[in-house]
């Protein structure tokens, strides 16, 4: 077989690989965003009728209202994110029924890839018939006439007979007035592996990677073996033109020199 027309199939069939290995890169989307003035949704994030269906992971779902970013959380509900710094890895949120302690109250991270980017300390949410004093403010959002809601650290025992403990839970703060922003707090961070950020799809294990990878490398091993061939036929017939000029050098069979 002719040598350059080995090396060209071989060549040829690594090629038609090829596509099989950018599979994995077929999720990357250009940047989309809620409104002229929104920020750019990248992965692992994706935006809702924006992206391919199979693009990033449920958790990561953005979609748009009114022109702002909204997120879901299961068993929770929608809040709007206020930016997403890709760098930091932080997504910064608003309540938009400004409550942020109802937020710490019900929002679970545990069934999510998502977890508070701040330092978190238990505090336990009280429950009071009556106000329990100045020294502890109450949460007005979650409060009314006939109840006051509080919070304080886990480790409190001068608990009221007239309160009762609602949940302990870990939080970044526990209510302050000073502190009325409803975003202060509610900024989250997530844990990928790599690949991940850059497009590749969620459901993708490293596993699926190098499943995708396999024909790459095939090919890769067949071309460095057309190679090697390549190099041995160069050898060969560097031998048999030697053994030809050997032959001419010698005498026909038979013929004896005196």
């Amino acid at each position: 077989m002719n040598s350059s027309f080995f090396f060209t199939l071989s060549l040829s069939i690594l090629l038609l690989l090829l596509p099989y290995d950018a599979e994995a890169l077929d999720s990357i989307s250009p940047p989309a965003k809620c409104g002229p003035k929104g920020f750019n949704i990248m992965p692992p994030f994706s935006l809702k009728n924006q992206h391919p269906q199979h693009y990033g992971d449920s958790s990561f779902e953005l979609f748009c209202r009114n022109k702002s970013t909204i997120i879901h959380f299961p068993f929770y509900g929608d809040l709007v994110v206020k930016s997403i710094s890709y760098d930091a890895r932080k997504l910064d949120l608003l309540d938009p029924r400004n409550c942020v302690h109802e937020v710490f109250l019900n929002l679970d991270l545990s069934l999510t890839p998502f977890h508070y980017f701040y330092v978190v300390k238990k505090y336990t949410y009280l429950n009071c018939s009556a106000p329990i004093g100045s020294s502890i403010p109450e949460i007005p959002c979650l409060s009314g006439s006939e109840h006051h809601v509080y919070t304080v650290k886990s480790s409190y025992v001068e608990v009221p007979d007239s309160c009762r403990t609602i949940k302990t839970v870990a939080i970044p703060f526990a209510y302050s007035s000073y502190l009325s922003d409803s975003s202060f707090g509610l900024g989250l961070t997530w844990g990928l592996p790599g690949p991940h950020d850059f497009g590749f799809q969620f459901k993708r294990t490293r596993f699926h990677l190098a499943l995708n990878s396999v024909p790459l490398i095939a090919g890769l091993i067949l071309l460095a073996a057309a190679a090697t061939m390549l190099k041995k036929m160069k050898i060969l017939s560097s031998k048999d033109k030697e053994n030809q000029f050997t032959e001419k050098l010698l005498p026909p069979h038979g013929i004896l020199q005196p």
